[in-house]
């Protein structure tokens, strides 16, 4: 009788993570300060586990703008196509005009700039 042996056997199945966390720990939250939990990993766009490992190694999660800060954002990016209409303005009508120009658009983006500080 002849044995047959494989030659190039693969293994299949899901490739090797890069980082195995091997240990778990267990914690205990009261109803209140889970849903608290939670609720901050889901205003950082994480999940509860990971959310729980950053904190406790970083110490810290930066949490995503909300949507009032997202449109803060846009609005500031929509002032540099102003800044560039300004610099083009100053080329063509003279300084002082331009000056005008900026002191609105300080004026607009301080006041952004204190909406997101709050």
């Amino acid at each position: 009788m002849m044995d047959f042996v494989k030659v190039n056997s693969k293994k299949g199945g899901r490739p090797k993570k890069a980082v195995v966390r091997e240990r778990t720990t267990g914690i205990r939250l009261s109803k209140t300060e889970h849903f608290i939990v939670q609720e901050k990993a889901r205003k950082a766009g994480l999940r509860l586990t990971t959310y729980i490992r950053q904190t406790a190694v970083e110490g810290r999660v930066q949490t995503r703008l909300t949507t009032e800060e997202q449109g803060f954002v846009r609005q500031l990016i929509g002032f540099s196509n102003n800044i560039n209409q300004i610099a083009r303005a100053c080329h063509q009508e003279g300084v002082l005009k331009g000056l005008r120009y900026f002191e609105e658009i300080g004026a607009k983006i301080d006041q952004i700039l204190r909406r997101l500080k709050v």
